[in-house]
């Protein structure tokens, strides 16, 4: 797995955490967490708002598993 990979997927689990953390039992400190969550996987996605972080960081997960599959079988890796 690459490191920008598991740091994607690192701010994805770190945005459902904060997520189900703060619909369960909202607080300010889970408030912020959230907004902190959120602005991170936006920087790591080039994106401005969650829905379109989530969307664009499943595009780049995907990408990230073809060009393991292609390695694997000897294939060129894909930009």
């Amino acid at each position: 797995m690459l490191s920008a990979e598991k740091e994607l997927r690192v701010a994805l689990a770190r945005f459902a955490a904060a997520r189900i953390e703060h619909d369960v039992l909202p607080t300010g400190i889970t408030s912020r967490a959230l907004e902190d969550a959120t602005r991170g996987l936006c920087a790591l996605t080039g994106t401005r708002t969650a829905e379109d972080a989530l969307h664009e960081a499943d595009t780049l997960i995907a990408r990230h598993r073809a060009r393991r599959a292609g390695a694997g079988r000897g294939g060129a890796l894909v930009a």
